[in-house]
């Protein structure tokens, strides 16, 4: 049980700084390699010039500890003051690649710095709009990112996808141990100690993936010791299409940065998130998203993943997740810190992993529960998750739509969830006999 005296499980407690480094360590080791890939990705499939996907990566460390910090202490509205974990989002992929292949890198960035500053101008208007989301379609949306995020888990716990050695032995063995070092930890470890399972685990599965030969360093004694980051890498070209395209992701986005920090409110404090919160965590979203741009990188957003950790260890300690935030910005100034991170291998991340997703699926649940199960929220949750995240796992039964409709829902199964349970609740009547239909808005504080 965690010692809610204990500074660590306090918002603004003041814990010593050496005992925070590590639970910060911990969340940058949980989000790391999902926030370079896309990056990665993007590079190789639009063939930048050697040398600038490094300088890239470092670009998304640096705006990823700039994220998570504006959230963990606002600048005027901007930023929730919770413990929420910024990093590249996977959401924007598709269509980055799409946009950077047809009309170049200079109109991506372009979109990108124009769309950030549309979500986070919406993020401070959310007043208008976040009445909308009630508790149903919150709770429902944070059980399909849950549900979504399984699938990522158990990719890394094979190797990766796209792995020459995808479902080896080797992975397996590695994964199994991290697993159940995570396991053994959470039930052993008696204190505050406990809630560092996750980093117990990464260090175990690396040392045996060590031991077994799967852990690359040869990138180092390529890597100069500090390199400043690159600003405008490419000159950013304004089009409308692109730039329309764009925003209507950015909408999806902004409704998964809702979802996460709905989560965050549930599981962490016990509470439905405040409308200041929802506000301020969008706006973030948005208009850091645009600083992205300016440095060549794709849009952020919340980490669900490091929600699923805050959920299992109940840290939510601003300071401590502060010095997590603090090692990327020195792994954007630093590039060795960056490879050494990314050397962890991916059976490593996905056996630690795992537990930390269910506890997101865990914190919808109860959620759920909190909101009743009347036949009206039974109808909603039942076809929202059922075609949520049935037909994205058949994305070709999207092939009749516009292609910007694919790009939104084919492979993104909580834009669908968000959507659909929208829809449903603003359409179905609510039963009047049933306090929990009745259930308010998010709260003013």
């Amino acid at each position: 049980m965690k010692n809610a005296s204990d500074p660590l499980f306090q918002l603004d407690g003041r814990p010593n700084l050496l005992k925070a480094i590590p639970f910060g360590l911990q969340h940058v080791l949980a989000m790391f390699v999902a926030n370079v890939t896309p990056i990665i990705i993007l590079a190789n499939a639009v063939k930048l010039p050697d040398g600038l996907p490094a300088a890239l990566v470092q670009n998304a460390m640096l705006i990823a500890g700039l994220g998570t910090l504006v959230q963990l202490y606002p600048v005027w509205r901007i930023g929730s003051r919770t413990p929420m974990v910024m990093g590249i989002s996977f959401t924007f992929l598709s269509l980055a690649i799409g946009i950077a292949s047809q009309f170049g890198m200079g109109t991506l960035i372009g979109a990108v710095i124009v769309g950030g500053l549309v979500e986070g101008l919406l993020g401070l208007c959310a007043r208008l709009w976040l009445r909308l989301i009630s508790p149903i379609v919150a709770a429902t949306v944070v059980t399909g990112i849950g549900f979504s995020l399984l699938p990522i888990g158990a990719n890394s716990f094979a190797g990766g996808f796209g792995s020459p050695d995808f479902g080896s032995v080797n992975n397996w063995i590695v994964g199994t141990v991290t697993l159940v070092a995570c396991l053994a930890f959470q039930i052993l470890a008696r204190g505050t100690v406990r809630s560092l399972a996750v980093l117990f685990s990464l260090i175990v599965g690396y040392a045996l993936a060590a031991c077994m030969g799967m852990v690359n360093l040869d990138a180092l004694s390529n890597t100069s010791l500090v390199a400043l980051p690159k600003c405008l890498p490419f000159r950013p070209e304004f089009k409308l299409g692109p730039i329309l395209s764009l925003i209507a992701i950015f909408l999806v986005s902004a409704t998964e940065t809702i979802g996460d920090i709905s989560a965050l409110a549930s599981a962490a404090f016990n509470r439905k998130v405040s409308e200041r919160e929802l506000s301020g965590a969008v706006a973030c979203d948005g208009f850091v998203s645009a600083i992205s741009g300016l440095f060549g990188c794709t849009p952020i957003t919340s980490f669900s993943q490091n929600v699923g950790l805050i959920a299992m260890t109940g840290v939510v300690n601003r300071l401590a997740i502060a010095t997590g935030a603090a090692i990327m910005l020195l792994a954007g100034v630093f590039p060795a810190v960056g490879v050494i991170l990314t050397s962890i291998p991916q059976p490593v991340l996905g056996g630690c992993s795992i537990m930390m997703f269910g506890s997101i699926i865990f914190a919808g649940l109860g959620m759920l529960a909190k909101c009743g199960f009347s036949q009206r929220n039974m109808v909603i949750v039942s076809i929202t998750l059922s075609v949520g995240l049935g037909f994205t796992q058949v994305s070709a039964i999207f092939n009749i739509f516009p292609e910007i409709v694919r790009t939104i829902f084919a492979d993104n199964c909580v834009a669908t969830v968000f959507i659909l349970a929208l829809l449903l609740d603003n359409t179905i009547p609510k039963d009047k006999d049933t306090d929990t239909d009745k259930a308010p808005a998010p709260n003013q504080n």
